[in-house]
């Protein structure tokens, strides 16, 4: 039984409203500058450091370098480097692993330049990466998605009713079974964040108590308003997943990661928290997910 989906997606130029079994629609966001960016470095499952970095925002072409140092006593080493070239785009850098303290560097040449923030590093695998960016789609400005009408069969009631509760262990295995995906792809773990899970068990609840399906809250407020009002900030980059009917983490993870606007938003490693509600209704369960980067 296929159930309703929706994934709104809020970075650089381009925001979507994706519903696969409802509607779906586009939505203008303001053009983001030009700009690149370093995430700190982790060690990798196979016990290799790794760091990435990322141009996005632009509209030229560039040459993006990274460089990974390590702070030591007088001036810092760069211990490997990478390039690319292109106009927007991620560059990754691999190395040997020695304990020690890192950062990663990048510039375009251009005048944009960043720096993440130093990290020590042992030489034990984690398996849980650290968040690298991803670029924004090359798309320079969103277009309508075609509209397409269906009545969702009304989904079965749920055998074991999840908790609604912000914190629950109902979100938190939504939250684990994402990065679960997005480690598969090489994306950092999303922090599961009190604020954000505020936001999405708000509007998870509302969608519940009111008996509606949209991105669009029935006071006129959209995940931007939402998710300011409660209190994440400095907000860079933010999107929303919803679905509703779906019985069990797994179960929603599954049909988000099977719906390409769904799956972007999952899959985005420019994203580094992470927010869920769980709400239940007459009609089934709703989900939905906050991802947002200071």
């Amino acid at each position: 039984m296929r159930r309703p989906l929706g994934a709104l997606l809020c970075l650089g130029s381009l925001a979507a409203l994706s519903t696969p079994i409802a509607t779906a629609h586009a939505a203008a966001a303001p053009q983001a500058e030009c700009r690149v960016y370093a995430a700190k470095p982790y060690v990798t499952a196979t016990g290799r450091i790794q760091a990435s970095a990322a141009r996005l925002g632009c509209d030229d072409t560039a040459l993006v370098r990274i460089r990974v140092k390590r702070a030591v006593a007088g001036a810092d080493p760069i211990v490997k480097s990478a390039s690319r070239q292109g106009i927007n785009g991620r560059v990754t850098v691999r190395l040997r692993c020695a304990p020690g303290v890192y950062y990663a560097v990048v510039t375009d040449y251009e005048g944009n330049s960043g720096r993440s923030k130093p990290v020590r590093l042992g030489c034990s695998p984690t398996g849980t990466p650290a968040p690298t960016p991803t670029p924004a789609p090359p798309t320079p400005a969103p277009t309508p998605a075609p509209s397409a009408s269906a009545t969702p069969t009304r989904p079965a009631t749920p055998t074991t009713a999840p908790s609604s509760a912000p914190g629950s262990s109902v979100s938190e295995e939504v939250v684990r079974l994402t990065n679960a995906e997005r480690q598969k792809g090489g994306c950092g773990p999303l922090v599961s964040d009190p604020q954000l899970r505020s936001a999405a068990q708000g509007h998870s609840d509302d969608m519940a108590a009111k008996n509606y399906f949209s991105h669009t809250s029935q006071d006129g407020r959209d995940m931007t308003a939402r998710i300011k009002a409660s209190g994440f900030s400095p907000m860079r980059a933010w999107a929303e997943n919803i679905a509703m009917g779906q019985r069990t983490p797994a179960e929603v993870v599954t049909a988000w990661m099977n719906s390409s606007g769904h799956r972007a938003n999952i899959m985005n490693c420019a994203y580094t928290h992470l927010g869920v509600g769980v709400a239940n209704s007459s009609r089934g369960i709703y989900w939905t997910q906050n991802f947002a980067r200071h």
